[in-house]
């Protein structure tokens, strides 16, 4: 396993984090399993994970409170983030801050996620929506300053809305995130134009989310893909979204080098890039560990593959389907 300085608080962290989501809400997750998994994980190297408390409703956090309890000797960095509190995913404009995380509402949450976790203090806190408008009040700025003066959380970070990177530019020049979780894949590359620059000014740490566009990049998706009730892709991979997903990540076939696949084509692309962090996979079975851990060991994608993959960017605007 390779590691990355995370931004200014000079964490090392596991360039291959863990993503928790889908052992929180998904369908198909059994605990037992999900467990083994993050044993493996920090057995190979992973040291960062993150969570939410809306993942299971505080399920996936507790997983890994059971982690924290059972590997004391190990340095794990817990992430998790406070739900909005009208459940909006994602903010919608115009809707103030008092709606979605008022100073009390906050505080609640990181108690409730301090104890899921089996911890003190939260290594990093984010906001699992955003709008930079929110800024204005400077209302969050005081809740996150009596958090870290408490010690109930040592950084604090955002969570930006789904193909919104630029919603979050202010919240980083304005010095009050440690840490940005954005959306960062092969198709989207949007993160690029604003707010990575902003993030190496100002030494904040990349969090790269959905690195297989929530599995279209892993290359097994068709026209005729389903999932279980209940499943949240059922939602997301609406007609028009799952025919224009499969016939993208068709036409990636071709750049794949040989004996490359292609989930580890799309993560070696994120890793090329030196602004991110961290990329956080989500990784229900240990197979899914084995894959994914040893990926960074392959180093960077040759730059002439990196130009094509380039020319595969595909930039999308937030709709109902795509929370």
């Amino acid at each position: 396993m390779r590691y990355r300085r995370f931004g200014r608080l000079g964490w090392r962290v596991s360039e291959i984090g863990y993503g928790m989501w889908g052992m929180g809400d998904w369908s198909g997750s059994e605990d037992r399993e999900s467990f083994a998994s993050l044993e493996l994980a920090l057995a190979k190297g992973v040291n960062f994970f993150d969570t939410a408390q809306a993942y299971g409703d505080g399920h996936s956090e507790q997983l890994l409170g059971m982690l924290n309890s059972r590997q004391p000797g190990k340095r794990i960095h817990n992430a998790t983030k406070v739900p909005p509190k009208n459940r909006q995913w994602p903010s919608r404009r115009g809707v103030p801050l008092g709606q979605v995380f008022p100073r009390a509402y906050v505080r609640q949450y990181v108690d409730i996620s301090r104890s899921n976790l089996g911890v003190d203090t939260i290594d990093l806190l984010q906001l699992h929506v955003w709008e930079d408008d929110w800024l204005a009040t400077g209302e969050i700025q005081l809740t996150v300053s009596e958090l870290k003066r408490e010690g109930a959380i040592r950084a604090f970070g955002i969570s930006i809305n789904r193909w919104e990177p630029w919603n979050g530019v202010k919240a980083v020049k304005s010095g009050l995130v440690d840490a940005v979780q954005v959306i960062y894949n092969i198709f989207d590359q949007a993160p690029e134009d604003e707010l990575f620059p902003a993030c190496r000014e100002k030494d904040v740490a990349v969090i790269a989310r959905v690195p297989f566009d929530e599995g279209s990049l892993i290359g097994n998706l068709t026209l005729d893909s389903k999932w279980p009730e209940g499943d949240w892709r059922n939602s997301y991979f609406v007609p028009e979204n799952l025919e224009a997903s499969v016939a993208r990540a068709d036409a990636l076939r071709s750049l794949i080098p040989d004996g490359v696949t292609m989930p580890e084509m799309a993560l070696r692309f994120i890793l090329s890039n030196p602004d991110v962090s961290t990329v956080i996979p989500g990784m229900r079975k240990a197979s899914h560990v084995e894959s994914n851990v040893t990926v960074g060991d392959a180093g960077s994608l040759p730059p002439e593959l990196l130009d094509e993959l380039r020319k595969h960017r595909w930039d999308r605007e937030p709709t109902e389907w795509s929370q």
